[in-house]
């Protein structure tokens, strides 16, 4: 599998992932930031949260770490979590703001 299409994989699993306060999954949301695939097969994924007091900052980022390892071909996922920038609803896709009533 090439870096792309385990970036693409990648993606697909992280819609699969539901912040438990909005109806939208974190990749639409706009909480990942950025998604780096190693030579090795690592994955880095730098990801904020809606806020810094959300009450799944712990377990949140180990559910994408989790999902991401399963996928075949992963050795290694790592999240980092910043708030800079913060996150704000203009960061959310168009999809989600549409499904939230923003739009």
């Amino acid at each position: 599998m090439t870096k792309k299409a385990l970036e693409n994989t990648i993606v697909d699993v992280l819609k699969t992932i539901y912040d438990p306060e909005i109806p939208v999954d974190i990749y639409e949301l706009g909480l990942i930031y950025e998604i780096k695939v190693k030579d090795n097969f690592d994955v880095d994924v730098l990801m904020t949260l809606t806020t810094p007091n959300c009450p799944v900052a712990e377990s949140l980022p180990l559910e994408v770490e989790e999902k991401i390892e399963r996928i075949e071909g992963v050795e290694k996922a790592r999240v980092t979590i910043t708030f800079d920038p913060p996150w704000d609803k203009e960061m959310m896709s168009e999809e989600a703001q549409l499904e939230l009533g923003f739009l």
